[in-house]
């Protein structure tokens, strides 16, 4: 199955960032949180992707095009050019990736039609995720999930986090504690979406995915997959610092080995 990751916007929010780069390859532990999602889904043996470029996608092109010299050894031949990898343990990833140019202005939501040709005729199902959240979902279980519920759509509902700090008073209005940052009790959704085919019919030019998302909801075909686990998505720059310290002490998105 096709695992479609949207890599197209702009990331204003991460201007220190996204000046120069895309924001899927602002760098968490040294690699771009884009290939975290994608070592996510290889991990449950999905490592088919087309990634949906957009602003600066020469740069993402560019990094997997030389990825192996980048990351390991190799003697290079001067005079024909040839090199040679030497693997030294470190280890190779198995991705089969098709990059497509969907406009550097484009919406999501046509971003996903214009991928539509890239979606092999046998296959019933495909994925799509953001480029810039992280999670520890079960990729196997949301796709048990949809298979079962047979609706054209399913989205996965995680527990945002708060942008602010709460702060809780008793009766005096004397502060009484201060939580910084909690996880929210409402769902919003965290990406990581399996889709039939037949959802291309409810996608239009020019709109956001969640417009042919309502569309789905009137027909009553979309579900819910809720995922209680850790979620974070990488919005500002302090999102970036949250992931790099969370990569340090504790990785909870990194289920693979």
């Amino acid at each position: 199955m096709k695992v479609i990751i949207l890599c197209g916007g702009i990331g204003y929010r991460l201007k220190e960032e996204t000046e120069f780069k895309p924001k899927p390859m602002v760098l968490i532990g040294g690699k771009p949180i884009l290939w975290h999602i994608m070592k996510i889904y290889a991990h449950y043996g999905f490592n088919d992707f087309i990634i949906a470029l957009g602003y600066k996608g020469d740069y993402i092109k560019q990094y997997f095009l030389n990825e192996k010299n980048m990351t390991h050894d190799f003697t290079l031949n001067t005079l024909t050019g040839d090199t040679k990898i030497h693997e030294n343990n470190i280890g190779s990833d198995n991705f089969t990736i098709t990059f497509v140019n969907t406009g550097e202005g484009t919406l999501p939501g046509e971003r996903i039609l214009r991928v539509k040709d890239y979606i092999p005729k046998e296959d019933k199902n495909f994925m799509v995720t953001y480029g810039d959240g992280l999670s520890d979902i079960n990729i196997k279980e949301l796709i048990k999930f949809h298979e079962k519920q047979r609706t054209i759509g399913t989205v996965t509902g995680v527990h945002p986090r708060s942008k602010y700090g709460l702060l809780g008073t008793d009766k005096n209005k004397i502060v009484t504690s201060f939580i910084e940052k909690p996880v929210l009790k409402e769902w919003v959704n965290g990406g990581f979406m399996i889709f039939k085919k037949d959802f291309f019919n409810f996608l239009r030019e020019g709109e956001m995915e969640h417009e042919a998302l309502k569309r789905l909801l009137g027909k009553k075909q979309l579900s819910l997959y809720i995922h209680d686990g850790f979620w974070h998505s990488m919005d500002t720059y302090p999102d970036v610092d949250s992931l790099n310290r969370y990569w340090k002490e504790d990785p909870r998105w990194k289920v693979w080995r």
